[in-house]
This record gives C-alpha cells, sequence and structure tokens, in this order.
C-alpha cells in the first residue's frame, strides 16, 4: 500500500483522449527497459493496483515499453477473454520471480560462449512470453499500447501500436511477438524474425533499448503530433525507470579498452545514457503537476540485466519497496490523479 494514500516520419497511434469519463486528460504510462530489473517498475506498479483497487489497464489510456518494459506493457494489456486484463502487475512481478531462471539460463562457460555467440537461448524466453502475453494479437489489447524495437537490416525504429493494428491486419501480430522483439537485447538474445504479408518478406527486429530504452519522449512526441493529436497541456505522464547504475567506468580501467571490452559496458552506457536524457527533455517540456519520472539508484539490487540469483530477485523487489517509499508523495498525487472524477 502506498504512504498516504512523431518519431521521424511513422505513422502515428498514440494518441486517444480517454473514453472511459474520468477526466479530459490522456494518461501515458512509460516503463523502461532493463531486463529481470522489470521486477522494480512491477513493484510500483502492483502496489499502484493495490492502492487504487483497479488494473493498470483502466488506469491509463495509453502504456508504453521498452524491452521489459515492452514485456510489461503486453502482459498489464493481455486480454482475459472478458475484456479484461489477463494478469495483474503483482502476477508479472511473479513471473519475473519464477521464471527468471528460464529466461537467463546460467551454465558455467556461458561468459565465454557470449564472445562469439549471444549470451541466451531464446526458447526460455519464449516459452514464458507464450505463457504470460499468449496469443491474443496487438489488435486484442484491453487499452492502447506502444511498444518500441529496431530494424537493423532498413536501419530504423519499429513501433508496435495497436491502434495501427486495428486498421491494418498486415500490422497485427500475436502479443507475444511483440514481447519477443522489443526484448532482444543485443548480445543476450538473437534477434526475432517477423515475417510479413508477402512471402520472403521480414522484419530483424533487436531490444528498442537501442535508440528508447525509455521510451517516453517517443509516446509523447507521438500522441502530441499528426492527425487526432492530444495537446501536451492535456497529457499525464508518468515514466518508470528500472534502477540507474552507480558503478563508475573508472578512467584508469577503462582507457585502453577495445572493442572486446567496451561490448557490454557500452550497452549499459547508452541504456542510462538515453534514459537520463529523456527524462531531462520531458522534464522541461511538461509541467511538474503532470510528469512523473520514478527512478531509483541501485543501493540494494545488482545492476545486472540477468542476475537471477534468489537473493537478487528479492533484493529487486525490496529496491522496488524502497521506491515506493522514497517517492510516497508522488505517488500519492499520481493515484489522486488516475482516480480523480471525470471533469465536467
Amino acid at each position: 500500500m502506498l504512504a498516504g494514500a512523431r518519431c521521424v516520419d511513422y505513422p502515428c497511434g498514440v494518441r486517444r483522449v480517454s473514453q472511459r469519463g474520468r477526466t479530459t486528460m490522456t494518461r501515458i504510462l512509460s516503463i523502461d527497459g532493463g531486463g529481470i530489473r522489470g521486477v522494480i517498475p512491477g513493484t510500483v506498479l502492483a502496489a499502484i493496483e493495490q492502492t487504487t483497487g483497479r488494473p493498470i489497464a483502466e488506469l491509463f489510456d495509453v502504456i508504453a515499453g521498452t524491452s521489459t518494459g515492452g514485456i510489461l506493457a503486453c502482459g498489464l494489456t493481455a486480454p482475459d477473454g472478458q475484456g479484461k486484463p489477463r494478469f495483474s502487475a503483482s502476477a508479472l512481478v511473479d513471473m519475473y520471480v519464477n521464471e527468471g531462471s528460464r529466461i537467463f539460463p546460467h551454465h558455467a562457460l556461458q561468459n565465454i560462449e557470449a564472445l562469439v555467440d549471444e549470451k541466451y537461448p531464446v526458447t526460455g524466453l519464449e516459452t514464458v512470453l507464450h505463457k504470460y502475453v499468449g496469443e491474443s494479437l496487438l489488435s486484442e489489447t484491453v487499452t492502447e499500447i506502444f511498444v518500441t524495437a529496431y530494424d537493423v537490416e532498413r536501419r530504423k525504429p519499429k513501433f508496435f501500436r495497436s491502434q495501427d493494428a486495428k486498421q491494418d491486419p498486415t500490422r497485427n501480430p500475436p502479443l507475444w511477438m511483440v514481447a519477443r522483439a522489443t526484448s532482444a537485447a543485443p548480445t543476450y538474445f538473437e534477434p526475432f524474425k517477423l515475417q510479413g504479408a508477402s512471402s520472403g518478406e521480414y522484419e530483424a527486429l533487436v531490444d528498442g533499448g537501442v535508440f528508447a530504452n525509455n521510451p517516453a519522449m517517443c509516446a509523447y512526441v507521438d500522441g502530441s503530433s499528426g492527425p487526432g493529436q492530444v495537446r501536451p497541456d492535456d497529457m499525464f505522464l508518468v515514466s518508470l525507470g528500472t534502477g540507474s547504475q552507480n558503478r563508475p567506468l573508472l578512467y584508469d580501467a577503462i582507457k585502453d579498452y577495445g572493442k572486446l571490452q567496451w561490448a557490454q559496458p557500452i550497452l549499459d552506457v547508452v541504456f542510462d545514457g538515453i534514459s537520463s536524457t529523456t527524462d531531462y527533455q520531458l522534464a522541461q517540456i511538461m509541467g511538474k503537476d503532470d510528469y512523473f519520472r520514478l527512478q531509483t539508484e541501485l543501493t540494494i539490487a545488482s545492476d545486472t540485466m540477468d542476475d537471477v540469483r534468489p537473493g537478487n530477485l528479492g533484493d529487486l523487489q525490496r529496491q522496488g519497496q524502497k521506491l515506493i517509499d522514497d517517492n510516497a508523495d508522488a505517488l500519492a498525487r499520481i493515484c489522486h490523479r488516475l482516480t480523480s472524477p471525470a471533469t465536467p
């Protein structure tokens, strides 16, 4: 329980003024990438659901996500067959805790093998995605989603939008494929080959974190430009991080790094840098009452995105609770805004 309580030239789809009669504001939730550290935003979302008594998919008009955030976006909006979300945020935290070792299976020679191949097979990840996201189509989400990936052959961003899927059956893959594409982190998993409508046509997709680990700005721009746009003043945006790294890359240690040594650290630098820059930009653009960024420094849990040791899984939950405790006032205001009655 909480205390106190158009990117480039792509078609736009994340824009819908609330149709639930609660308010004229469009409410956007954005969730960063971060592998197993998805436990942290999942824990925060579970607390919001407990406090409000309502599922996240009913509280927000759009849920944007990258990588593990994209998995959460798909999981929170997958339908149960009766127009309701199939899973609660708490159930998705359990997914990480119970299935983390299947997604990131460790063995003795793994770090050596990872020098010449992806670190993990995709079988475990895909099994979990089938179980928790399933075969429901992108057009069938119970609220709109916006999920990022990157097409490495065409060298351009790929955005999965439920609104686009409703209008174009060729852009309507199963949700598990959306989740698989957004989480294909380079060096960790092989790219996802998304088959196109025509024979032989496909997209080779990797983790959207390579350009938008924090997808909040993309969601903001997508919602405020083009036909059917939402005025920026009519947006309420909550952005959740997966924990910021606090291990310095010391000059004396890295000054002679070559390609091999930089292979892993550069991903962390890029992902963290993108997330922080997006936060800075949105803080300058949006009013302080309409934009909330909840992030925590990883002082309890490991910053490694594939650390699925039982002890660290518990630490990630404690890190999420620390984020809740440190931001109790902000979360109380967020819950108030999300449950406020309709404006006249």
